[in-house]
């Protein structure tokens, strides 16, 4: 299958080797390189044109994280499946873009995903956090796995994200207006179509954040706010508590056997996302149904270049 790597950037050039390093080590590469960068003011650009990635510019007032991934999508219009990875994700070993691809031998998968680790020196909260949500051993879900899973059944994340092409547009793609949550989104409308995903364990990427609390407190506003406009995704795949309290109790478990000391920046954190979410749950109006096919008359750049590895 030919597949497209997009990769959203913006003033990227500090993680720009390990990235391209990374990518170029890969067994399989991709027959396309599409960087869509939001007018970055280092020499990101520069360095993606060097390496003979096909670039694609936007003002950087106008970038979400929906609309740009959807403009990036209908520049690589004969690519039967698009890998997305943000700028800051590396791709570990030789074989991790193989094993996401592989996972498309299964027809009925519209989307898979593979397994963030930290990155070295990662605090054992930020640790914590990868581990918990990207365990060992792959899984496949769909509609019904909501039975199980809950909420848990559409996460993803396009930080090391595949789509098979035919799936994605079959569901309008990405919602432009999405400024947080874009994958969450697209996986529920493609679980309610009828398409499987796939959580792709040996595929993996280095990839963690160490936020400060004002950060997180501004992500978990952001999560709350997705949950309250997007108020149907919690009445068709269930409530996000039980899920939330399981990742509190194992937090803290995590904490308390590898670096005690930081339990109480861990009860802190707990106190902060929680009164961050319920913020976010109170600041935007509800909409109770899933949004319209999106209008896919977006801006394509012309001729792409050559495959970047020739």
């Amino acid at each position: 299958m030919e597949f497209a790597l997009i990769i959203p950037t913006w003033n990227a050039a500090p993680h720009w080797h390990a990235l391209e390093e990374g990518i170029r080590r890969q067994s399989v590469l991709p027959d396309k390189v599409i960087i869509i960068d939001s007018s970055s003011t280092d020499d990101t650009v520069a360095r993606a044109k060097n390496a003979g990635f096909l670039v694609v510019e936007i003002p950087h007032d106008e970038f979400t994280h929906g609309g740009s991934r959807q403009t990036a999508a209908l520049c690589a219009p004969t690519a039967d499946l698009l890998i997305y990875l943000t700028q800051d994700a590396v791709p570990l070993g030789t074989e991790a873009f193989r094993h996401i691809v592989s996972a498309f031998r299964d027809h009925a998968i519209g989307a898979a995903f593979g397994r963030q680790l930290p990155r070295p020196g990662a605090s054992v909260i930020e640790a914590h956090a990868r581990l918990f949500n990207y365990p060992p051993v792959s899984q496949l879900r769909s509609w019904h796995s909501r039975a199980q899973l809950g909420f848990k059944s559409i996460f993803f994340s396009n930080t090391f994200g595949a789509y098979r092409r035919q799936a994605l547009m079959s569901i309008g793609g990405f919602s432009p207006e999405a400024d947080f949550g874009e994958d969450t989104l697209a996986v529920a409308h493609l679980h309610l179509a009828g398409w499987k995903t796939a959580y792709v364990a040996e595929a993996l990427v280095q990839h963690s954040h160490s936020y400060s609390i004002g950060a997180e407190f501004r992500r978990y506003i952001q999560v709350g706010t997705l949950h309250r406009r997007e108020r149907w995704l919690v009445e068709q795949f269930g409530a996000v508590g039980g899920e939330g309290w399981r990742f509190v109790v194992s937090e803290l478990r995590y904490v308390s056997k590898h670096a005690p000391l930081q339990l109480p920046a861990a009860l802190l954190r707990t106190a902060m996302r929680y009164v961050a979410y319920q913020v976010g749950l109170r600041r935007s109006p509800d909409l109770t149904r899933p949004r319209q096919q999106l209008n896919k008359s977006l801006p394509v750049p012309g001729r792409t270049p050559e495959k970047f590895w020739n």
